[in-house]
């Protein structure tokens, strides 16, 4: 007994056909040889991102004593739970006068979870906290921390969101403050004198 054999298409015998979206215009390139090109070739514009004044290569110019720094919900939430002081914190961290920041966006964050962050809530009213007014729409704050960032390279952001932290590592000259090992740490601050000290 013998298979039973399928006859399948070839593929030399299927004509093509063109999408009429991709109208081909052929040109002669003097050669005898035909040189084909879209008519709807499009230049593609590459976006590249002006370097921010404030950068001299790794090194920020704008980070000096007293530093700004943004703080995050869940940066305030962890910092509860470890049993640390904010601001005291900061100064141990950065042996410098800090002034933590506060976005609206923040505190609408924190007033829509509810009774459980009430602490955390009256943490963020603080009077040494200053707020930073939003103009935009929504209350997502990890977009609003990153375009304040990117257009004032003069702020240290203070978060434990590892999604936010891989957005502000991105954008150069901008400094991590996180928690870990019940103690705050920065991440990616230049020493002190980087200009002088080269």
């Amino acid at each position: 007994m013998g298979k039973n054999r399928l006859k399948t298409k070839q593929f030399a015998a299927v004509k093509r056909m063109i999408n009429p979206k991709e109208i081909v215009k052929r040109k002669d390139d003097g050669k005898g040889g035909k040189k084909t090109r879209f008519m709807d070739d499009q230049v593609k514009v590459k976006h590249v991102e002006t370097q921010s004044a404030a950068l001299f290569g790794k090194f920020n110019s704008q980070l000096k004593p007293p530093y700004n720094v943004i703080i995050d919900t869940n940066f305030i939430n962890f910092s509860i739970k470890n049993k640390i002081d904010i601001v005291k914190g900061m100064m141990d961290c950065l042996y410098a006068q800090c002034t933590p920041h506060i976005t609206d966006c923040v505190m609408a964050e924190l007033e829509k979870l509810g009774q459980k962050y009430r602490v955390a809530l009256r943490i963020a009213k603080d009077p040494r906290f200053e707020r930073l007014p939003c103009q935009h729409r929504g209350t997502y704050a990890d977009d609003c921390i990153c375009e304040r960032v990117k257009a004032h390279r003069c702020y240290i952001v203070a978060t434990c969101d590892t999604d936010l932290k891989r957005r502000i590592r991105k954008i150069p000259g901008v400094p991590i403050m996180c928690l870990g090992n019940h103690k705050y740490t920065v991440e990616r601050l230049p020493e002190a004198g980087g200009i002088g000290n080269s």
